[in-house]
């Protein structure tokens, strides 16, 4: 059987290769912490929850209209009213089946083949995957901890050419849990914009960033650049995952585009998760995640101080998401090294950076604070163990 260019250039995502070898070593009877993963512990709100049960009861659950039920759409909308201080039009508002299909959509309506985009390294793996099936020719631009291992306007100013007709940035950002700075973010759009390039905004962490120096939760990228793509999720600060639900806000002009793309390429995202992720919405859901964000600051501080105290270096501090991105290099391995035998020996799933691009793959790893409490725990008194073991 002959497989597509397509299918053969796209490389294993190590998050959940770590991940099945885990299952693998619990499957023989170990115990093992899994720090791979980027999937919060708690699950959906509890009012979310009930409403899935009476749903499943009680309603019949036929196709939505592509774009999603026009009650979640509204609602979402008024999130964001809420949350930020941004009035989005509701007919903006996308509802997808995960982030996964925003970025399918978004994708399959703004790139053609050769048209290069820029994305910072370290980022999300699949985001650019998704750009390179569409035929982008993805340019890979180098970060570093001076500048949080985010892109700034120097670096896309440096790795602009003529052929850039867009840009990929994820804030906060996975793998590394840092934020690109509000005026920096502005800054950036405004030259993307003036050059007549696309502007897409993965921002799926959003709101479980820090709130800044006087106390304004983060902001949106819509409050500096409306015409902006932005990409969300409920998977993250709603605890939905294995729901499969996402959104994204686009330009008005694109909304018939992603309209025609979500009837032929899955026709609507699930009835049953958008009818229940109404109840995201009430005031006492959104309670409930604001005390998980909290938590989620809490398992930093800890996460932080137990590799410190396991002479494990980590570069930045996160200030958002769920993740760390620690440099192993004083171990005396390679990123793939240390997790294969942090693995193996130590029985805890990290993820090494050869998931998320190229400058600084070899010598770190992820580590992702979305398990809980007591996880953590062990699985850092595991790691100092086997960073002890090396000498």
């Amino acid at each position: 059987m002959r497989f597509s260019h397509r299918a053969n250039a796209i490389r294993p995502f190590l998050a959940m290769e770590f991940g099945k070898h885990a299952a693998e070593l619990e499957a023989a009877g170990h115990r093992v912490i899994k720090l791979n993963l980027g999937e919060p512990d708690f699950g959906a709100p509890p009012a979310v929850l009930a409403e899935l049960a009476r749903i499943a009861r009680d309603t019949a659950l036929p196709y939505t209209g592509a774009l999603g039920l026009p009650a979640l759409r509204e609602a979402i909308a008024g999130f964001y009213r809420r949350a930020h201080g941004i009035e989005v039009p509701a007919h903006r508002v996308v509802v997808t089946a995960g982030a996964s299909a925003a970025l399918l959509l978004v994708t399959a309506a703004l790139v053609d083949p050769g048209d290069e985009v820029l994305v910072g390294d370290p980022s999300y793996p699949c985001n650019r995957q998704f750009l390179s099936g569409f035929g982008a020719d993805v340019r890979l631009v180098p970060t570093d901890a001076a500048a949080r291992f985010q892109l700034d306007l120097a670096a896309v100013q440096r790795h602009w050419s003529a052929r850039t007709r867009g840009l990929m940035i994820a804030t906060p950002s996975n793998p590394t849990g840092t934020s690109v700075p509000a005026e920096e973010l502005a800054a950036i759009c405004d030259w993307a914009r003036a050059r007549g390039a696309w502007r897409i905004v993965d921002e799926i962490y959003l709101n479980l960033s820090d709130a800044d120096a006087q106390g304004r939760p983060a902001q949106t990228v819509l409050a500096c650049d409306p015409d902006a793509v932005v990409i969300n999720s409920f998977s993250k600060y709603f605890g939905m995952t294995g729901w499969r639900l996402g959104w994204a806000i686009v330009p008005e002009a694109m909304v018939p585009v992603m309209e025609r793309l979500a009837q032929n390429y899955y026709i609507c995202p699930s009835t049953p998760s958008q009818l229940a992720a109404l109840a995201c919405f009430t005031p006492e859901s959104i309670a409930v995640c604001e005390e998980r964000r909290t938590e989620f600051a809490a398992r930093r501080a800890l996460v932080l101080a137990g590799l410190a105290a396991a002479g494990l270096h980590v570069p930045v501090q996160p200030d958002g998401a769920f993740y760390v991105y620690i440099d192993v290099s004083r171990t005396g391995l390679d990123a793939m090294a240390f997790c294969q035998r942090a693995l193996q020996e130590a029985h805890v799933a990290l993820t090494p950076g050869h998931d998320f691009g190229h400058c600084s793959a070899a010598s770190h790893v992820r580590l992702s604070y979305a398990a809980s409490r007591a996880d953590l725990q062990e699985g850092l008194q595991r790691l100092a163990r086997f960073v002890a073991s090396l000498g």
